[in-house]
């Protein structure tokens, strides 16, 4: 069972498959050289045997075979006229004469005028003679062709023992009367054919080698291309939630692997920063929850003990009750942001006058403001419609204006301007508070970020840092931007720009919330 597991593992293994990559694409490769090299071969050959009988034929025709008419029976006799004394001569009409075959346009074969013997070979005669019938349609079509032709055509013929000839066949004229004559002439291919079954026997030794050769080289390289991306999985398992900071280090290749390895090193950075957000966050929201649950039980525990009036019960519950509020504010805060994370909080868009809402939240943060001592003022135009969602866009307007007024010292302005842009809407909150650090202005909208060192309230006015994480969400699923630039000392600018759009989009049903500062 176990030798099956392995089997299996081995089989579905990257390598395996990379392996057999190679040895497919090899066999492919060799296989599809050797098809091309086998036909370009055998059409070299088959040219060179065509070109060997073309030479035979002009060397008949040039003077060696004449045909003419014997003067008392009128019938065509043959004529080889050579040099038995040359040896060129010779070794060249007896080359023609090993595969010949003479006959008249009948069909009928001819005879030697010297020594009266049949114009046959005997290799011609094992291949078959051709048909008196077949001679004489072939003639007839041949001198019906408008020229006449002297060529015939081509074939290839196989004797009884499997030897195969190439044969020629044409149209050669007697001397006197000028009658076409049939002719015949051909080679064994038998050297031919040895050439191209020696390379294909050459190749069949040679290609499976190769394969082989090829598939173990394939073996090797996979094993060696993958070591990286073993070392890289020993790595990753290493890698924990108590050891988030190692890192893998690159091979310096500048290659796909070490892009691969950059790529998770950076993943692990993003993961270890939210690790310690979540940590951040844990220790932040039981702080949160701890300081008011202890204050409402020290609240209760005194009222229960201390109290005589019915007054002093009142004040202890009214205390309890803003502790309570203050919880609620916080699980609410956090439910809302688990929603949004999970794409359960859909907007509900309406048409909807920003410049109202702007002059009425303008307006609720006056009085703090004025507690504040700090300068709020607006500029906003008659109207500025949009289709958003009107209480997401009242909660973003309200967390910008919290953190404005709450970071700004006495005597500071914040300052909210609207415009209507083409097919846009920009609203800018800019306050002349303490500013943000250039280092930390990448990580404002994570969640549960907070400035370190920013504000001089600890506690329950410097939020959970989930503010500026529902801007940012409600900025992305209006299909707008936001910018921000803050110069420590100096102040920040929040720009955000919202399609107006002309059609509601369609969304879930939200029942509508009360604006509130995360």
């Amino acid at each position: 069972m176990s030798r099956g597991r392995n089997l299996r593992r081995l089989l579905r293994g990257l390598r395996f498959r990379l392996t057999a990559g190679y040895f497919i694409f090899f066999v492919v490769l060799l296989g599809g050289i050797a098809a091309l090299f086998q036909g370009r071969l055998t059409s070299i050959l088959d040219q060179q045997a065509q070109d060997l009988v073309n030479q035979q034929w002009a060397a008949m025709k040039g003077g060696y075979l004449r045909i003419e008419d014997n003067p008392q029976t009128g019938k065509p006799e043959a004529f080889w006229y050579y040099d038995a004394d040359d040896p060129d001569e010779s070794r060249t009409v007896l080359t023609i004469q090993r595969v010949y075959f003479v006959a008249d346009s009948n069909g009928n074969v001819i005879h030697d005028g010297k020594t009266g013997e049949e114009q046959v070979s005997s290799d011609y005669e094992d291949i078959g003679v051709d048909p008196p019938a077949q001679i004489r349609r072939d003639v007839r079509a041949a001198m019906a062709a408008v020229p006449p032709k002297t060529l015939i055509g081509w074939r290839t013929r196989r004797n009884k023992a499997g030897v195969h000839y190439l044969i020629r066949s044409g149209i050669v004229f007697s001397e006197q009367r000028h009658r076409p004559c049939y002719v015949a002439i051909g080679i064994p291919l038998t050297p031919y054919e040895s050439i191209s079954r020696q390379f294909a026997l050459i190749y069949a030794g040679v290609i499976p080698a190769a394969l082989i050769l090829g598939l173990l080289l394939g073996w090797f390289m996979a094993g060696r291309a993958l070591e990286p991306v073993l070392e890289v999985a020993k790595a990753a398992q290493r890698i924990s939630g108590s050891n988030l900071s190692l890192r893998i280090p690159t091979r310096q290749a500048d290659d796909e692997l070490d892009y691969l390895i950059l790529t998770f090193n950076r993943m692990i950075e993003r993961l270890e920063a939210s690790f310690q957000q979540m940590k951040q966050f844990s220790a932040d929201v039981s702080h949160e929850l701890r300081t008011p649950i202890t204050a409402i039980r020290g609240q209760l525990e005194v009222a229960l003990f201390t109290a005589k009036t019915t007054e002093h019960y009142r004040d202890a519950i009214v205390d309890a009750l803003q502790d309570i509020d203050r919880l609620s504010q916080i699980v609410r805060a956090l439910l809302l942001l688990s929603q949004a994370e999970s794409g359960q909080l859909a907007l509900q868009k309406t048409r909807v006058d920003l410049s109202e809402v702007v002059r009425d939240l303008v307006e609720q943060f006056q009085i703090p403001a004025e507690a504040e001592r700090v300068h709020l003022l607006a500029e906003v135009p008659a109207e500025c419609a949009a289709d958003v969602d009107r209480v997401q866009i009242e909660r973003m307007i309200t967390n910008l204006l919290s953190n404005a007024v709450k970071f700004t010292p006495e005597g500071g302005h914040v300052r909210v301007r609207l415009r209507a842009l083409a097919g846009a809407a920009e609203i800018v909150v800019q306050d002349t508070g303490s500013g943000i650090a250039k280092e930390y202005l990448p990580h404002i909208f994570d969640r549960f970020y907070r400035v370190p060192g920013r504000g001089t309230a600890p506690g329950p006015d410097q939020g959970l840092g989930l503010g500026l994480s529902f801007v940012a969400w409600i900025v992305k699923a209006h299909d707008g931007t936001i910018e921000v630039d803050s110069t420590p000392g100096k102040g920040t600018r929040f720009t955000i720009r919202l399609p107006v759009g002309t059609e509601k989009q369609p969304g879930a049903e939200m029942a509508a919330q009360p604006a509130m500062n995360v």
